[in-house]
């Protein structure tokens, strides 16, 4: 029922296409490396391989994805949906071989759908490189929104919800400073805890007095020092690292 609502609403948008669903994770993580779609919305809860190990297998080919790793299962019983693979045309369609999207794309983009924005597993699966997650209750504009807004290569977030999350994890894990703090630019800097307050380049280019064009530079070269593969993975390597507090 759900994947059936996601696709009413999303195949009503003349730039959306829906190329495929899968009810689990394991099914997901093979509709993906068939079918090739630009954003995949997955569900964390489903039974046998959820979503958070969905999503670091499907990343795990990308060039610059994070390599698959043992994940703990989690105990969702048998009620979850899988995420609905989700083609946008309008933003490119790169060809995808051996696990990589070529012409110059570099696989799709995961955005986890939840119930609770509170749910450390949502957080996990930012952490495994998922570029933002959805609350099921969001109105059908937000869903459609969200889905173009990935496919641009920006970052899906909450910034409270994942401030919430991130003081969680650090309470558990606290970590040591970053090496890669030192090596920031001040400009670079503001502009990582701008990323963290979900502004986009446009916002942040207002904020500063720059073009857009300079903030993506300095986003470009963020993500270079930080080692991370998108905005989404810059800010949650932020907070984990104790660059950025949550309080």
């Amino acid at each position: 029922m759900v994947r059936t609502a996601l696709r009413v609403i999303l195949d009503a948008e003349p730039d959306l296409e829906v190329v495929g669903e899968a009810a689990n994770g394991a099914e997901a993580v093979s509709v993906v490396r068939e079918l090739r779609p630009d954003v995949v919305l997955m569900d964390v809860r489903m039974p046998g391989i959820d979503g958070i190990q969905a999503t670091r297998r499907i990343l795990a080919g990308r060039p610059d994805g994070v390599e698959e790793t043992a994940g703990a299962e989690g105990p969702y019983g048998r009620d979850g949906a899988a995420g609905v693979a989700v083609g946008a045309g309008e933003y490119g369609s790169g060809e995808y071989r051996g696990g990589e999207y070529g012409a110059g794309r570099s696989g799709p983009r995961v955005v986890v759908v939840t119930t609770f924005e509170n749910d450390s597993y949502v957080y996990e699966a930012l952490r495994v490189g998922a570029s933002g997650f959805l609350l099921k209750r969001a109105a059908p504009e937000e869903l459609v929104s969200a889905v173009r807004l990935v496919a641009r290569s920006e970052s899906l977030l909450y910034p409270a919800a994942v401030r919430g999350l991130a003081a969680e994890h650090a309470r558990r894990r606290p970590a040591p400073a970053p090496p890669w703090a030192a090596r920031l630019t001040d400009r670079e800097a503001e502009v990582l805890r701008w990323m963290a307050k979900g502004l986009t380049n446009a916002e942040i280019a207002g904020l500063m007095g720059v073009g857009p064009a300079t903030v993506k530079t300095h986003v470009a070269a963020v993500l270079a020092k930080t080692g991370t593969r998108d905005r989404t993975q810059a800010v949650i390597a932020a907070y984990e690292s104790g660059f950025i507090t949550p309080g």
